[in-house]
């Protein structure tokens, strides 16, 4: 996602965080953002550039086979170099894994535990960003170049987007926040409330990321890359028909973070998820 998508993935999550977690959250996070987790959720995009953090550059995406409509961690979970656990799947885990070492204070000073923090919550946005789990040849769409509407883009910006600005704007007043209550409304009480538990149901994390990218592979062969050739316009029908998926996926990540979030940091010395190290 973007930085609104990541925005509302982290502020849903936080608004799901039980009283350890969010106590954890607020030690961990500088003072300058009065606690709000959603205003550091974008910082990986901004970094990953730098030269002190080119090595997260591959953290942020699975390149998974051309028209394979798959995902397989051994098969597909490395770099560009081949070094393995360097995709999304295993960013995910490995950061779960050095913040469970916060609650036991054993925090390892090589691991910066807010810098861990900021890339969980960014990554869990992320995986559930169909096209992030795209095919190799197109880097996950960002080589499809068309036009959303009357102006240029690609395949991968209208799913990171394209489409939350084009909703917010028809439906929302240009109000983010807005379309953050809707997504919210529908868990809580609405259209996937039934769904919940499914959603952050996960005995062990290796099993659930690799749950997430399935899903993300699965939905942009159904839904991202269908019907779509480079130099296409894409307006109303696409827009209309994918906005939910999208609004959909921004709540199960969200719902997902919070799940691990409480888990690692709660008081329930619940070490489940995280593989003894």
């Amino acid at each position: 996602w973007s930085k609104e998508g990541h925005a509302m993935t982290c502020k849903i999550a936080q608004d799901l965080l039980e009283p350890e977690a969010n106590h954890a959250v607020q030690m961990l996070l500088p003072d300058y953002v009065n606690g709000d987790l959603s205003a550091l959720c974008a910082w990986p995009d901004q970094v990953r550039h730098w030269y002190r953090y080119r090595w997260t550059s591959p953290l942020h995406f699975i390149d998974t086979p051309d028209e394979a409509c798959s995902f397989k961690y051994q098969r597909d979970c490395h770099d560009p170099h081949g070094v393995k656990d360097m995709c999304v799947a295993g960013a995910i885990q490995n950061f779960t894994n050095q913040l469970s070492h916060y609650r036991h204070g054993t925090c390892d000073r090589r691991h910066n535990m807010t810098e861990a923090l900021l890339f969980l919550a960014h990554f869990m946005g992320d995986i559930h960003q169909p096209m992030h789990v795209g095919f190799t040849s197109d880097e996950g769409g960002n080589t499809i170049d068309l036009r959303w509407f009357r102006h240029k883009s690609n395949l991968h910006h209208v799913w990171d987007r394209e489409i939350i600005l084009t909703a917010a704007a028809d439906y929302y007043g240009k109000d983010i926040n807005l379309l953050q209550e809707d997504i919210e409304g529908n868990f809580t009480d609405g259209i996937w409330s039934a769904d919940l538990a499914s959603w952050r149901e996960c005995t062990d994390l290796f099993s659930c990321v690799n749950k997430y990218a399935a899903e993300s592979i699965n939905i942009a062969c159904k839904w991202g890359y269908k019907d779509v050739e480079s130099g296409d316009t894409l307006s109303d029908d696409y827009f209309n028909s994918r906005l939910p998926i999208v609004m959909k996926r921004i709540a199960q990540g969200a719902v997902r973070l919070a799940m691990i979030l409480n888990r690692v940091f709660g008081d329930s010395q619940d070490d489940s998820l995280v593989a003894a190290t």
